[in-house]
């Protein structure tokens, strides 16, 4: 019976969940364009584009409101639902906000560290779309689905690491107080990314864990 109920309401999630990851991806592609691309058009151009995408993920993430409002029977807590649907949209905002300060700030370079963190960002989405992909027989893929979210972890902490580095090398190298604060903020929010995809993988671990 428990697992009819599991399989029963999560046709209905699983699909969702797949969607908005692969809109996650979709934008970290996009975010590590605008951090290559040299052009400060072509950097205003991907960054429409991503604002599309997260247009998008909030349709998505209503779509999992409202058929959480409509459905009885669901696969796991209706507040881990709703907190892994929210968490993956953070996580999407995040990655567009990152590239709208770039465009906004238009700072005189783009540091290496700032393409290094997007890469993780990267990293980080395409593990969310893997997990999305296995979440529906999570007991099948318990272990996978917890190295996964590991690595998001892994990931987490590598960033904080290079973020560390990066502002301490930051206030002591850049003497232009404007030039340091567009800085701060951007790479601020390119480590505000990776922590949020964090909380995505630890509210997919608190769901599996639920489940055991």
């Amino acid at each position: 019976m428990n697992m009819i109920h599991f399989y029963g309401g999560g046709k209905k999630f699983y699909p969702l969940f797949a969607e908005q990851s692969k809109l996650l991806v979709k934008a970290s592609e996009l975010l590590i364009k605008v951090l290559r691309e040299d052009s400060y058009e072509k950097k205003k151009e991907l960054t429409r584009d991503m604002k599309q995408v997260e247009r998008e993920g909030d349709i998505i993430d209503s779509k999992i409101s409202e058929t959480l409002y409509q459905t009885r029977i669901v696969p796991f807590k209706r507040e881990d639902i709703q907190t892994l649907g929210s968490r993956m949209e953070s996580f999407l905002d995040l990655i567009h906000d990152s590239a709208k300060k770039i465009v906004i700030y238009h700072p005189k370079a783009t540091d290496t560290s700032w393409l290094e963190i997007g890469e993780m960002i990267l990293q980080d989405a395409k593990f969310c779309e893997e997990i999305a992909d296995l979440l529906s027989n999570y007991k099948k893929n318990a272990h996978e689905i917890h190295e996964k979210c590991a690595k998001m972890k892994d990931i987490e902490q590598e960033v904080d690491d290079l973020y560390e580095y990066y502002m301490s090398h930051l206030f002591e190298a850049e003497k232009n107080g404007i030039e340091l604060t567009k800085c701060k903020n951007i790479v601020q929010c390119l480590e505000d990314a990776t922590d949020a995809a964090k909380e995505v993988a630890d509210c997919v671990k608190m769901i599996i864990l639920a489940r055991d």
